[in-house]
């Protein structure tokens, strides 16, 4: 007799293994600790301490040598150090795009397709009659010979053009980004920590671009008193310095790497928190934390000239409520007519991914 056995539920045994459950806290943890692995290790001890999370089975001693011999950490012997792999890097980013784009993915926006046919890479379900000038590998093959067959019958089988028929192709678009991440002293300031969310959605966006959209390129740039490039691999150890927010070396620095990418589209997104403060004049620092100073911001205002007539659009993404500088944002937006969020940290990642899927449709090759 067939049917279904039911046991008691316990809460402890559902969500996968001890080991599971334990990496996706231990994952959670990296993030906040700056990619240190012996910080977030620390910090799982003391909350087993509160919550009781291992078991006389399972510990954390457990946890740490099979994060060991399944590859996410290595030891150094002389140091005593434990530090995290590649393969703990890139689990943090597809992480990071599951929890931020797994939100989005019942949407029904964005699929980085052009509403336009024709001689792309990425067949469609469209066909039609063959034309003088069409490519030979658009020929339906199937469709071509059963309207032979029809025609001629199977006796006397011969292909003609009239019973060619094209497989319509999509244009696919292909985008340069460059993510600019402040890392000012501000961005952890007022005891709201902000560089973490921005990390998150920078390895998430990172994730999709590498495995959804591999031939976009995306750049990562962040700013405080100056403006430097640094590799995807790095993002889960991001910190924030003892800066200024020196908005100009960043967008002068994007705008540098985006004049060497062949695409034809080419955007900014830009996540900060507060305004501009700093210029490097020489190898002097001009700065002004006190207020929106004219001479910084008259800068930004003629960068973002400039990238409007380089085709880059801006788009930023403001961490902040403050409507002095929010005045202040219009007018930089307006000078690239690029776009504008007044994001709260819980909902950046949706600002991000929302606006980046729905500027793959609106452009046209």
């Amino acid at each position: 007799m067939k049917g279904f056995r039911f046991s008691k539920f316990v809460p402890g045994n559902a969500g996968g293994s001890p080991f599971e459950k334990m990496l996706d806290m231990f994952m959670q943890l990296l993030n906040y600790t700056n990619g240190d692995a012996e910080e977030a290790l620390s910090w799982m001890t003391e909350l087993d301490k509160q919550y009781d999370f291992s078991t006389p089975q399972y510990g954390i001693g457990d946890f740490i040598e099979d994060l060991k011999q399944k590859g996410y950490v290595d030891e150094d012997n002389r140091k005593g150090e434990i530090h995290i792999t590649p393969k703990t890097e890139q689990t943090i980013r597809k992480r990071s795009l599951e929890d931020i784009f797994g939100k989005l993915a019942k949407s029904k926006k964005g699929n980085h397709a052009t509403y336009k046919s024709g001689q792309g890479d990425e067949a469609n379900s469209e066909t039609r009659p063959f034309q003088f000038g069409d490519r030979l590998e658009q020929i339906d093959m199937v469709n071509s010979i059963r309207n032979s067959q029809i025609t001629s019958g199977i006796d006397q089988f011969s292909l003609n053009e009239g019973d060619l028929e094209i497989r319509e192709t999509d244009y696919k678009t292909q985008t340069s980004t460059v993510l600019m991440i402040d890392i000012s002293h501000s961005m952890i300031l007022y005891g709201e920590d902000r560089i973490t969310p921005a990390k998150k959605v920078a390895m998430a966006l990172s994730e999709l671009i590498k495995t959804k959209y591999p031939k976009d390129t995306l750049d990562i740039v962040v700013f405080g008193n100056d403006a430097w490039p640094i590799e995807i691999k790095d993002l889960p150890y991001l910190q924030v310095g003892p800066y200024h927010t020196n908005t100009v070396a960043g967008l002068e620095l994007a705008m540098d790497i985006l004049r060497r990418r062949k695409n034809a589209n080419k955007q900014i997104f830009m996540i900060t928190d507060g305004k501009p403060t700093c210029l490097k004049e020489g190898k002097k620092y001009y700065k002004n934390a006190f207020g929106l100073d004219r001479k910084i911001t008259t800068k930004c205002l003629n960068l973002a000239a400039q990238c409007k007539k380089l085709r880059i659009k801006i788009t930023t993404f403001m961490i902040t409520s403050d409507p002095y500088l929010q005045s202040f944002v219009r007018a930089f937006t307006e000078s690239n007519n690029g776009k504008a969020f007044y994001a709260s940290l819980d909902k950046l990642g949706s600002f991000v991914f929302d606006d980046f899927e729905k500027g793959r449709k609106s452009y046209r090759l």
